[in-house]
């Protein structure tokens, strides 16, 4: 029987990424609060969020600095926009924060307000510059199978994830998908992860040459594919794909929405994997996801062609009305000012060990065969038979059930596709509360064994 309050929601929400129609009877898990890396239902009871709420929160919930900050702006200038030369002054710091911080040379940033709408920009400004350059054929993007991107037409159409695509007539044309990263589940029998990286870049260059590098403007990846799997790129992945790119002047774009800001460890997830990139998008913890702000770091070549084409046509005519909102953009400077003061992203170094260490004590248990990470983030994948890393038939659910039997304990992880379960919490996380995490996950992994014993 669903509360007063569960049904409201049943009655009036949309909830993205949901079985529509099993939720009207499960019904949702209302919040009202969050503090520090917890947050607690409408009966008072607390669950450690191990996504940081949707790969975002880094740095935990209820930081009054971050509040204040937001206030502070409200009560001076809750808004303006940047339409037509008008500019402020958080909107131009957070921008020359950026710049200084930024893992390689950045001319301009371009604000909006998530992920997507980073990611959709990229594609409106890599068409932009090359009509700008004087090649209209050279168009093209290459995403990869599992990557997430975002979900509007154009983000979702780069996304690699079957649900983003069925029944939405996605992807659009331009938009080709090359293999997925994942050592595990894709080398060959013996296959090094060296020999795997090397096996995709020749895979890809042999895709850029048959659609004609004349044709094939950019390559979209996340440092780590988040929505994908929590797929950690096996060795010398990037350094393999670099010259690749280089050789057909195909642009990199390092969609840095989960990645930025500290959790692989590095402020950038760029710099943890010696990528070298064009162009970056951010979003998410740039905010600790207090308000909502993404945003598109550009070189100067590509300026320079925005410079060209806007005086060719009168205008550049790209943006949001939310563009560096400066409520948003106070909130941003807020969050890498605590950054750098409290050295987040040294502190995510120094615990990365033990998570790890604990993320791959769980290879023990009869349920995971492959558990892998970075910094502060790691995926666990469940199979029937660890040796054939055969899995359970998809109608079992098995990593569904087990996210459930972690909220019963007590922890908020979440299910991808592929019987995988991710880990991504929020980097303010203590030790202790480390070890609180995966002490939680094995019980939910010891009920999850349980389950699937009892349907034989």
């Amino acid at each position: 029987m669903l509360s007063n309050l569960a049904t409201r929601d049943v009655e009036t929400l949309i909830h993205p990424y949901t079985q529509l129609a099993a939720f009207r009877e499960a019904g949702p898990l209302v919040l009202e609060r969050g503090d520090g890396v917890y947050v607690y239902d409408v009966h008072g009871r607390p669950y450690l969020e191990g996504m940081a709420g949707l790969w975002c929160t880094a740095l935990g919930y209820s930081n009054r600095e971050l509040a204040e900050a937001a206030r502070e702006q409200m009560e001076k200038l809750p808004f303006q926009h940047l339409f037509s030369g008008r500019s402020h002054d958080p909107a131009i710091a957070l921008a020359e924060k950026l710049k200084e911080i930024a893992p390689v040379p950045i001319s301009k940033v371009m604000f909006c307000s998530s992920g997507s709408e980073a990611n959709d920009t990229q594609v409106k400004l890599i068409w932009y510059m090359n009509n700008a350059l004087g090649r209209p054929k050279k168009k093209k993007i290459i995403a990869r199978k599992k990557g997430y991107h975002g979900v509007t037409v154009a983000s979702a159409s780069l996304t690699g994830l079957p649900a983003n695509h069925a029944d939405f007539d996605l992807p659009i044309a331009n938009i080709l998908h090359t293999s997925c990263p994942h050592h595990y589940r894709f080398a060959e029998a013996g296959e090094s992860e060296e020999a795997f990286s090397a096996r995709l870049a020749a895979e890809l260059e042999a895709l850029i040459e048959a659609e004609g590098p004349d044709t094939v403007a950019a390559f979209i990846a996340e440092p780590v594919m988040g929505a994908g799997g929590a797929l950690v790129p096996p060795k010398g992945y990037f350094e393999a794909i670099g010259p690749v790119l280089e050789r057909h002047d195909v642009r990199l774009i390092s969609d840095e929405v989960i990645c930025g800001f500290g959790r692989c460890g590095t402020m950038f997830g760029a710099q943890a994997f010696g990528m070298r990139p064009h162009t970056l998008s951010i979003a998410k913890a740039l905010t600790s996801a207090y308000i909502p702000l993404g945003g598109v770091m550009i070189d100067e070549p590509m300026y320079q062609a925005m410079l060209d084409e806007s005086r060719k046509i009168g205008t550049f005519g790209h943006g949001y009305t939310y563009s560096g909102h400066p409520t948003a953009c106070a909130v941003g400077l807020k969050t890498l000012e605590i950054f750098e003061r409290d050295r987040i992203v040294a502190g995510v170094a120094a615990k990365a060990p033990q998570f790890l260490a604990r993320l791959e004590r769980l290879l023990d248990h009869p349920l995971v065969g492959e558990a892998r990470g970075i910094g502060l983030i790691g995926g666990i994948e469940l199979v029937a038979d660890k040796e054939t890393k055969r899995q359970y038939p998809t109608a079992t659910g098995l990593a569904a059930k087990i996210v459930t039997f972690a909220q019963d304990e007590g922890l908020i992880v979440r299910s991808l596709m592929g019987d995988r379960i991710a880990l991504c919490p929020p980097l303010i996380i203590t030790p202790a509360e480390i070890d609180e995490m995966f002490d939680k996950l094995t019980r939910a992994l010891d009920r999850g064994l349980d389950f699937v014993a009892t349907q034989g």
